[in-house]
């Protein structure tokens, strides 16, 4: 019976970690981005700093025969003034194709957030490590996802058994970009983030650009992508452009056409969907910006209201109906010379039915179950084939 003396420590390098666009070596460890440094350099934006170092969709993949796997991390976990205390981020394993259970790690960094005042303040704390044991036995594949919600800093990969990396099968790149609610806000784990459980049931590879208030039609984010090696691409644009007040429909328009020109210079023809917003009650005919209900926030319930006043539609504010007809508009406008463009109306993923079966809980993002629901509908709308999307690969 092995001890854990006798475990094999395996560097953690890039040949290990899938779905990341860059990792930066910390003075702790190895630290995912999903933007590239040349980018974050451009925004000195705290949310997308945020945002962008939670590693939505970046996993460790490895094949071994290991029973026993530990990965030691440093997080940096949020707390939110006068709200809940939230779970800690969730590691999830899939072995094999199969999600076999999950994990947290205790400790870590913590991001205290006042979302009356703006004001951000981190306390450090120590690294914590995440233990899957039982694990079959025999050669597998094994995938740990890390937190979509959270920052991990990979410290050390310890296991019972060699770990070497997992060849690559083939599968094809699905490439997605999108707000809070692709980056996986309010879903039950990482791998069952509505893009995960998409790419899942689709059997492709997916890099989830995702970032939580910062779909935001930002040029470098348009360059991300253009660099980015994909076989297919789905930018889900609109809500975040609304609950930041960020611009007037004179400036949405051009600056879509800009953000899908730049894309194209990278992937000329390589099938692209543009994702107009899921719905959203308060903000269907009612502008941003969103703001916290702090009549919720005072009892103890993150909750959020739209700020906007319906009448200022007239001088150019958008609201997310606008915002669908602007983007259907402009899809069908530039397929006439690009047919591998296409459009899907969000509130074929999550519509009025929907709202009435499962609210959004905080009045912006889904739950659990509504992930999954749009994951099953994205899968079968965008994978079908009639989108360019190909099919369920090998």
């Amino acid at each position: 019976m092995q001890s854990e003396h006798d475990r094999i420590t395996t560097p953690v390098t890039a040949d290990l970690v899938r779905g990341a666009i860059e990792l930066e070596r910390t003075a702790v460890g190895l630290l995912p981005h999903r933007l590239p440094a040349w980018a974050r350099a451009q925004c000195a934006d705290g949310q997308l700093a945020m945002a962008e170092a939670q590693p939505s969709g970046v996993r460790l993949v490895f094949s071994t025969r290991a029973t026993t796997v530990e990965l030691d991390t440093l997080s940096t976990k949020r707390v939110y003034v006068g709200a809940p205390p939230r779970p800690d981020g969730r590691y999830d394993l899939v072995v094999d194709g199969r999600l076999l259970g999950g994990s947290t790690a205790s400790g870590g960094n913590t991001l205290t957030l006042d979302m009356t005042t703006g004001s951000a303040t981190t306390t450090p704390g120590p690294v914590g490590t995440v233990r899957f044991t039982d694990l079959p036995d025999g050669p597998k594949d094994i995938e740990i996802w890390l937190p979509h919600n959270e920052t991990a800093e990979l410290v050390a990969l310890r296991t019972d058994a060699p770990v070497e990396p997992t060849p690559d099968h083939g599968r094809t790149v699905w490439l997605h970009h999108g707000s809070s609610i692709s980056q996986g806000s309010d879903a039950a784990s990482p791998s069952t983030t509505w893009p995960a459980l998409a790419a899942s049931l689709a059997g492709v590879e997916l890099i989830n650009l995702g970032l939580a208030g910062s779909a935001l039609l930002d040029p470098f984010t348009a360059r991300t992508l253009r660099d980015t090696p994909a076989d297919f691409i789905s930018v889900k644009l609109g809500i975040n452009v609304v609950n930041t007040d960020l611009m007037r429909l004179r400036a949405f328009t051009p600056a879509v056409h800009g953000f899908l020109d730049t894309v194209r210079e990278g992937h000329p023809t390589a099938p692209l969907l543009v994702v107009s917003p899921i719905l959203c009650p308060i903000h269907e005919d009612t502008p941003g910006p969103s703001l916290p209900d702090l009549t919720a926030l005072s009892s103890g319930r993150l909750r959020f209201r739209a700020a906007g006043d319906p009448a200022e539609r007239a001088s150019g504010k958008l609201t997310l109906q606008i915002i669908r007809a602007e983007l259907a508009g402009i899809v069908e406008q530039r397929a006439a010379e690009d047919p591998n463009l296409y459009y899907l109306d969000g509130r074929e993923l999550y519509g009025e039915a929907d709202a009435v079966e499962l609210p959004l809980p905080d009045a912006l993002h889904p739950d659990a179950a509504t992930h999954r629901r749009i994951g099953e509908r994205f899968a079968k709308l965008a994978f079908d084939g009639t989108r360019g999307f190909p099919g369920r690969s090998a």
